[in-house]
């Protein structure tokens, strides 16, 4: 390496580390200037009345655009061609399932978190095993994927600022550890409102760094994505495979149908992940809400076309030996493609701009966690807490930050621990949590009269349970050389996404435990079902939620 290029890289790495710096600080400031006030919990919890749709609708895209999504979508993209295009655009779909079908209702039916909106007819001792059972089922979807990001950030921090070669593996855990109390402070100190500020701030500076790298990747190639395609499938080293489906499942026993249930198991999942949904609670109305998710799937359309150029571009520029060398699952291939662009210029704006897509992918990493740390903190201390005890909102909102805290230094400890392994079956297993266990409760809460707690509980944990043990015999576990055990061989089903049968699963529990249940108590659920009927589905009553 010559001087001018060791200059260069010496000249991107300190402007990386200043831009990461002050991305820090000026955020943690916003979420301590926004902090809500210690005894208000409607503004902790939702945000309060500052929300207009515009903004709710990009801190819902900010939300739902995951570091996973960010640095693992376009890597699967890059590495596997169409079957990580179908994938990505899954992930928009279940948006889109969300507006339509599931955005009105959770806003109607809940207050503060999930556990609100699935009990929402039941009361007194009757509502806590239920309330108890939506906090585990929050925490075991959403613990795998803060795993995934938090393990990322110190890969990430150091393959930017240089310092793999020789800060060693302490340096990297260090700085995953710095990115965790960040990701903790969001949560803890600006609530609703400050995490909503901080996804906003992120899905803007996202959008446009992704919208640059997307324009400069097509003016290489003079706008011709056919030329393109044709280019990333043969820097693939799959050649005609790139461009048609089967080599992301080709371990599995009928790979087109573990692609359509992959898919579905995205579309459901990602709908109805708590740290979602829990945005829905902070729009003023029904119409509210509509305009927050149009701008929502608005914003994550236009993110997966970028993904889709940038992918692409990361295979036609970069090529899979590079890819592989740097991060065997890709998820660094923002960021090759960047440097990539410009070849062997060392310009300022070469500098710039590969500074630029980093900070936004940092920013993406903290702003990521640091909703689902709130997600599972609100949880915890609203439905666990909260409805045992009595608490008063001071109190409340005091828990919730203790819970925050908790939350975070268990993540940080395991992913220190987990972070040298392939953690792609962690992303695929908090997704069949979600369509698993929380897709059938809250479809069947939301809309079906006679559902009783015996049929919420069982679908909640049973889904959860069958997701779990599924998951640990996919070949992502084990007997494969890219899974998170290679040198172990427990694969016993055929499938690489579980959801092929703990779906069903999580939905026939649900019915089980309905139709199980005595006529009485199913009488009982449907005239409760019936008193707030017209609440849930259009909001024509006064929103409330029993406590």
């Amino acid at each position: 390496m010559n001087l001018a290029a060791v200059t260069a890289a010496d000249a991107t790495e300190s402007m990386s580390l200043v831009a990461f710096t002050a991305v820090a600080s000026i955020t943690l400031l916003l979420c301590v200037m926004t902090g809500p006030d210690r005894d208000d919990l409607d503004e902790f919890y939702t945000g309060g009345p500052g929300l207009t749709p515009l903004r709710n609708g990009l801190a819902i895209a900010g939300d739902y655009i995951s570091a996973a999504s960010v640095l693992g979508g376009i890597g699967v993209i890059a590495l596997t061609g169409y079957d990580g295009v179908v994938l990505l655009l899954a992930t928009a779909l279940s948006l889109v399932l969300l507006m339509f079908l599931l955005a009105e209702p959770l806003r109607n039916a809940g207050r503060f978190t999930m556990g609100d909106t699935l009990t929402r007819r039941l009361s007194g001792p009757s509502a806590r095993p239920a309330r108890i059972a939506t906090a585990v089922a929050t925490l075991a979807a959403l613990l795998p994927l803060m795993l995934v990001q938090l393990a990322g950030a110190g890969d990430l921090l150091a393959f930017v600022l240089g310092f793999g070669s020789f800060g060693g593996e302490g340096v990297k855990t260090a700085s995953m550890v710095l990115v965790g109390v960040l990701m903790i402070s969001y949560a803890a100190i600006g609530g609703m409102k400050g995490t909503a500020l901080i996804q906003i701030i992120k899905i803007v500076i996202l959008l446009a760094s992704a919208a640059v790298v997307s324009v400069l990747v097509l003016l290489r190639f003079d706008g011709d994505f056919g030329a393109l395609a044709a280019q990333a499938a043969r820097g693939s080293g799959l050649g005609d495979a790139f461009l048609r489906t089967g080599p992301l499942l080709a371990g599995s026993a009928a790979p087109r149908l573990d692609m359509v249930v992959s898919q579905l198991t995205v579309v459901l999942g990602a709908a109805c992940l708590p740290h979602v949904t829990m945005r829905m609670y902070t729009a003023r109305s029904a119409p509210e809400v509509r305009r927050s998710m149009s701008w929502a799937v608005s914003a994550a359309t236009v993110f997966a076309l970028f993904a889709l150029v940038i992918g692409f571009g990361a295979a036609a520029l970069v090529g899979r030996q590079a890819i592989t060398a740097a991060d065997p699952q890709g998820n660094t291939s923002i960021l090759l493609t960047t440097r990539a662009l410009f070849g062997a210029e060392t310009s300022g704006a070469e500098t710039l701009i590969f500074t630029c897509v980093a900070t936004a992918v940092f920013l993406t990493l903290l702003a990521s966690v640091g909703g689902m740390i709130l997600a599972c903190a609100n949880s915890l201390a609203h439905d666990v807490f909260a409805h045992r005890r009595r608490l008063s909102p001071r109190a409340e909102m005091t828990t919730a930050r203790l819970a925050a805290l908790a939350v975070g230094v268990v993540t940080i400890a395991l992913a220190s621990m987990v972070q040298h392994r392939n953690l792609q079956p962690l992303v695929t297993l908090s997704f069949c949590l979600g369509a698993s266990a929380l897709a059938p409760a809250l479809v069947y809460s939301l809309f079906w009269r006679r559902f009783t707690r015996a049929g919420l509980l069982c679908t909640l944990l049973g889904g959860s349970a069958g997701a779990i043990i599924l998951m640990t015999g996919t070949n992502l576990v084990s007997g494969h050389p890219g899974s998170a055990f290679p040198g172990h061989d427990f694969n016993w089903f055929p499938f690489t996404t579980p959801g092929i049968a703990s779906i069903p699963l999580g939905f026939g529990l649900g019915w089980l435990g309905t139709v199980l249940s005595s006529r009485t108590r199913q009488r009982e659920q449907r005239r409760a079902y019936e008193a707030v009927e017209a609440e849930i589905l259009a909001g024509v009553a006064t929103r409330g939620i029993r406590e």
